[in-house]
């Protein structure tokens, strides 16, 4: 027979595996619980972080949040000058692309310019031969084979950064001819203290070393930027009335980074030798 003893213990110990069992079953229960509370937040956060990024969320508190250091929102519709630039040129881009940098055809010793006849006017550049060798010989070799005729200039930063960027057959800023150049000029005497100054016509490059190809970009306001854009030009006089016109009518995103309001394009691009 069991002893009340032995029973009494018997009963404890039934009693103590119960509770374990209801804790066991509780911290499941909770962790559960936990689990899908984790799970209801994470959707809602992303889901927030995603209307907040198309714009969708809006503070609604105008006045308590105005500030004169506010920059503009994503969804705020930017105020936009009018078009100064005229219809472009009747023509189409043509689709061109080559393999690797062309021969080396140009005078070195001689002086050559480049005339951008674009929607809002010509723009004359004095090109840098001597001290950018590789690149003016691709400029007169792509506008030989008339490359960027009928091209937009895509891309106007007025933030930070003053420089109207053209040369993509694409229009996107990732378009080029094929093959890339080696970077040049880089100590040229005009980039002090790491600005571009107003005037310049360097290269557009992927961030690399030697990534050069068609795109460049037309500095309209110094600039500071790291000295790892070949500077291979200079805009004439009348060529920066037309530049600052294009700055003044502004860009598309309010933002100081996008497509010029204006109709920039070049109808014409066109190298001479002098």
């Amino acid at each position: 027979m069991v002893s009340q003893e032995q029973r009494r213990r018997q009963l404890a110990r039934e009693k103590f595996l119960r509770q374990q069992q209801r804790r066991t079953s509780a911290r499941r229960k909770a962790r559960m619980r936990n689990s899908v509370i984790a799970s209801v937040l994470g959707v809602i956060v992303i889901g927030s972080v995603a209307l907040y990024t198309t714009g969708v969320l809006k503070n609604n508190d105008d006045k308590a949040n105005a500030s004169s250091e506010t920059t503009p929102s994503a969804s705020a519709s930017p105020s936009k000058a009018p078009d100064p630039c005229a219809k472009a040129a009747a023509g189409s881009v043509k689709k061109l692309s080559w393999k690797k940098e062309p021969a080396m055809t140009i005078d070195t010793s001689a002086g050559y310019t480049m005339k951008l006849a674009t929607t809002c006017g010509d723009i004359g550049i004095a090109l840098k031969t001597s001290a950018a060798p590789h690149t003016v010989n691709s400029f007169d070799f792509l506008a030989a084979k008339g490359f960027f005729d009928h091209t937009k200039c895509h891309r106007l930063t007025t933030n930070g950064i003053y420089v109207l960027q053209c040369g993509d057959p694409t229009g996107t800023g990732s378009g080029g001819p094929g093959y890339t150049i080696p970077d040049e000029n880089l100590k040229d005497k005009s980039l002090k203290g790491g600005v571009y100054p107003a005037g310049t016509v360097a290269m557009a490059n992927t961030g690399q070393k030697h990534t050069g190809g068609s795109q460049f970009f037309l500095v309209y306001q110094d600039s500071q930027l790291p000295p790892s854009y070949t500077p291979f030009g200079t805009i004439d006089a009348a060529g920066m009335k037309v530049l600052k016109k294009i700055a003044a009518a502004g860009e598309s995103t309010g933002q100081g980074d996008g497509a010029p309001n204006a109709t920039v394009v070049i109808n014409k691009a066109t190298v001479t030798k002098s």
